[in-house]
């Protein structure tokens, strides 16, 4: 099993750069711990700072070994889609791996009303937002009356094809998963016992599309070598509602622990977890990204 990172883009400090230098820092950890991906969320017209995700990886690319895979979500019925496909196009010739784009429908009425999106059309929004932007990245001049698009062309593109990791949750958007995506991206609420389920119905998705696709999911985790300090500060969090998580959602303990917590998603057909470091200061998230090294190298091994 591989493991990824995702880096959290929400940091709570009175000077903004320094929630930008705590992203910086906490990259380079990750790829020191050997970390197998790098990746960004996406969050629209936040009331709290927020460090857009083309912009911020642009700038952890150079902390980054680029031959590991890097990448951005978006939340595509969010986007304008010649904008995705050219900051795509221009991203992925900054690295040498695969450039991922995760994506996803999105959610938040606010958010959505900023944007001048609809929540309500949000699904088929997506459908043609991956359609488009997979023809402009392959060469293909493309119009949509949708999105009000005429004749539009991207340049650069990528040197080699994209991946694509599609969130879902239901039936249907599994679907679109198998069909449309190199991988489904699982959200971190999924229990193992969950994810066995949904896991296989995925797969069938994938069997009748004549695909063989992967499994990718998010586990937010705290991993310290003071262990009991670490149950403290997951177990305080949970108790405040922390994403709306359960305790069985996320990680949290010494690494050994961390790594019985997270093996059981190997055994449900997960293909690489994505780890990010739940709310904890920045010397807690820069020991658990260290220690997530060690848990990764035991997954590899075991």
């Amino acid at each position: 099993m591989r493991v990824g990172v995702s880096i959290s883009s929400t940091h709570f400090t009175d000077d903004h750069r320094v929630g930008a230098h705590w992203m910086i820092e906490r990259t380079r950890v990750a790829r020191d711990a050997g970390l197998d991906s790098l990746s960004l969320g996406d969050h629209h017209s936040v009331p709290v700072p927020y460090y857009q995700g083309v912009p911020m990886l642009g700038r952890l690319m150079a902390e980054w070994t680029t031959d590991r895979p890097i990448g951005c979500l978006f939340l595509l019925p969010l986007w304008n889609p010649v904008l995705v496909a050219e900051q795509v196009g221009t991203l992925a010739n900054l690295c040498d791996g695969p450039f991922v784009v995760q994506t996803g429908i999105g959610d938040g009425d606010g958010q959505f009303a900023a944007m001048g999106s609809s929540l309500s059309a949000r699904g088929a929004d997506l459908d043609e937002s991956i359609r488009l932007i997979k023809a402009l990245l392959g060469g293909e001049t493309v119009s949509s009356e949708r999105f009000g698009l005429t004749d539009a062309v991207v340049n650069p593109r990528p040197p080699q094809p994209v991946e694509w990791w599609i969130g879902a949750g239901g039936p249907g958007p599994l679907r679109r998963a198998a069909r449309e995506g190199d991988a489904w991206y699982a959200g971190p609420w999924a229990t193992p016992a969950q994810m066995s389920e949904m896991t296989s119905n995925y797969r069938e998705a994938c069997d009748a599309e004549g695909r063989e696709g992967r499994i990718c999911m998010r586990k937010d985790v705290i991993v310290l070598n003071d262990a009991n300090r670490a149950r403290s500060l997951g177990d305080a969090l949970i108790e405040r509602g922390y994403r709306g998580l359960g305790k069985e959602s996320v990680a949290y303990g010494g690494a050994q622990e961390v790594l019985e917590q997270l093996a059981p998603f190997r055994e449900a057909g997960v293909d690489e977890l994505i780890v990010r470091c739940m709310t904890i200061d920045q010397a807690d998230a820069l020991e658990t990204l260290e220690l997530c090294g060690e848990v990764r190298r035991s997954l590899h091994q075991s």
